[in-house]
């Protein structure tokens, strides 16, 4: 099971903190050094498929010399995002690790990433309040 604490800090801005001791924080756009809840969801797009791809894809003998990528979308309602879009941007170290790199991204994509799959299904979001 994942989990998260999301929590109004001291200073009147936000965080999220896991059970790692890892933690984000997080703001309104207008804000520096923060991330927007939007933002945090691309990064969990992206986060999610590219630690998938790099191991997959150097399992397979072609570590990828760069592998970056972007995750973009925008709000087609005020509070509804349209598609969202991942450009790989990828240094290949052979002509043979394209094949590769190409059928585990499409792989992980279509199959393997929890994120990006869960958006595309739409997972049901539940509240309880306390």
């Amino acid at each position: 099971m994942a989990n998260v604490r999301v929590e109004r800090t001291e200073d009147g801005g936000f965080r999220a903190t896991n059970a790692r001791g890892a933690e984000v924080r997080m703001g309104g756009g207008d804000e520096d050094g923060v991330f927007t809840p939007v933002e945090l969801l691309l990064a969990a797009v992206g986060g999610c498929n590219i630690v998938t791809v790099e191991p997959l894809t150097a399992q397979r003998g072609h570590r990828l010399v760069r592998l970056a990528m972007t995750v973009e979308s925008e709000k087609v309602q005020p509070n509804l995002l349209g598609p969202v879009t991942i450009t790989y941007d990828v240094e290949l170290p052979s002509e043979e690790a394209d094949a590769v790199y190409r059928a585990v991204a499409e792989r992980v994509h279509e199959k393997y990433c929890t994120v990006s799959r869960s958006l595309q299904e739409g997972t049901e979001v539940r509240l309880e309040l306390s």
